[in-house]
């Protein structure tokens, strides 16, 4: 089985993302002006097969709407790959753009919404319109043990599309925190964005700890 990725590249089920991602795309950056966007919904990256999981709440504007590929092309990617290559997880530190070499190992990367919203700020109804991709995702991922979510929304959406019962009492999402959901162990990680990681909120020694604590529980 493999995952749901042209389905979710077809996807305009949302008007206003529709309009926004594109927009994007055709005004784009000044420093990527010359460059072709993707503008479209980002699938996830990885195989079936993987173990690991890496959820983010939605595509960066000039990061992965820009480049086709989740996480890839702005400083959160680069946050991101280089803990997942620090923890065995990638052969390469760097995500610079789709086709650079760049390979997973045993883990996959997606958002639990597929297309760049307006301030990074989905809509309840869009989170609501994706949910099935990220069930999809999840159905197909046949081995997976652990999922890392970046963000509060990320961990939401997580427990809201993995299907049967919700854990009892409900996970409260703080950074560090782990909850066994059934066969899933779910690591609570804050995201690595610039509001993030400039403050001193997010520290690298803290991201990659949650890394290398899902290789711990892979291992055994």
């Amino acid at each position: 089985m493999s995952l749901p990725n042209a389905q979710v590249v077809s996807c305009t089920r949302c008007p206003r993302l529709v309009q926004w991602r594109e927009e994007v795309a055709r005004t784009k950056r000044r420093a990527y002006r010359d460059e072709d966007y993707w503008g479209r919904p980002v699938p996830a990256f990885g195989a079936a097969s993987a173990r690991l999981l890496v959820l983010g709440l939605a595509p960066g504007a000039h990061g992965a709407n820009r480049t086709g590929r989740v996480f890839t092309g702005d400083s959160s990617g680069d946050w991101l790959y280089r803990a997942l290559h620090a923890a065995g997880f990638a052969n390469r530190a760097a995500s610079v753009r789709a086709g650079d070499g760049l390979k997973l190992k045993g883990a996959a990367v997606t958002c639990a919404v597929k297309c760049v919203p307006p301030q990074n700020r989905p809509t309840r109804e869009e989170q609501e319109a994706c949910r099935p991709f990220l069930g999809a995702e999840l159905a197909a991922l046949k081995r997976l043990r652990v999922v890392i979510a970046l963000g509060h929304l990320a961990f939401d959406a997580f427990l809201k599309a993995r299907g049967g019962a919700a854990p009892r009492p409900k996970p409260r999402f703080t950074h560090g925190a782990e909850f066994e959901t059934g066969r899933v162990t779910l690591l609570c990680c804050y995201h690595p964005s610039r509001q993030n990681t400039q403050t001193g909120r997010l520290t690298r020694p803290m991201f990659e700890k949650v890394f290398r604590r899902a290789g711990t529980i892979l291992r055994g």
